[in-house]
């Protein structure tokens, strides 16, 4: 599946993606937010590239589907939709970006051409994204998608040795089918 946009391609990750993914993956203000991550050598950005390779359809509930966003650059991050529910027409979104490509809106732009094909192509009902109570840059991202604060779970998880609070936001299809116009003008 392939996925354009004004600025990108989102496709399927494949192993000729190593050295971009790796390049973040060794990053501490990469990994600092993320649930168990960790500074990856290239062996386990080797292996953590072959794992997203697979993760290239929703074919099943608990599928996930992980597309590379690519520019003239390389690829500059990822998205992900992990089909939570079927029954209730549910996925969760996830996003990786390296820094060096921040601040012109590039994440935004996949992550909403990701939510408009969980809703318009897929079917969705209801997207929700969750982070770190301290992550600002991904609060900021999710509010830019027009996802609403759902839930803050107070000291709801250890994360580094340390209680955290995790943020819930959640976007319904009929919410962002009256929204989209105002994403996709903001991101071009």
């Amino acid at each position: 599946m392939i996925i354009r946009t004004a600025r990108l391609t989102l496709r399927p990750v494949t192993l000729d993606d190593l050295d971009d993914v790796h390049s973040w993956q060794c990053r501490p203000d990469v990994v600092r937010w993320m649930l168990g991550a960790r500074l990856r050598t290239r062996e386990q950005s080797r292996a953590s590239v072959i794992a997203m390779a697979g993760e290239d359809a929703l074919r099943a509930e608990g599928d996930c589907l992980t597309l590379a966003a690519v520019t003239d650059a390389g690829v500059i991050g990822t998205v992900e939709l992990v089909w939570r529910s079927q029954a209730d027409r549910t996925a969760e979104l996830g996003y990786v970006f390296h820094p060096g490509h921040g601040g012109r809106g590039l994440a935004t732009e996949a992550a909403a051409a990701l939510v408009d094909w969980g809703f318009d192509e897929f079917g969705l009902h209801r997207i929700y994204a969750r982070c770190h109570g301290r992550n600002e840059a991904s609060v900021r991202l999710m509010a830019r998608l027009g996802m609403r604060q759902e839930a803050r779970h107070v000291e709801s998880y250890l994360f580094q040795g340390e209680w955290a609070d995790q943020l819930v936001y959640a976007v319904l299809a009929h919410e962002r089918a009256s929204s989209s116009r105002s994403i996709s003008d903001a991101v071009l």
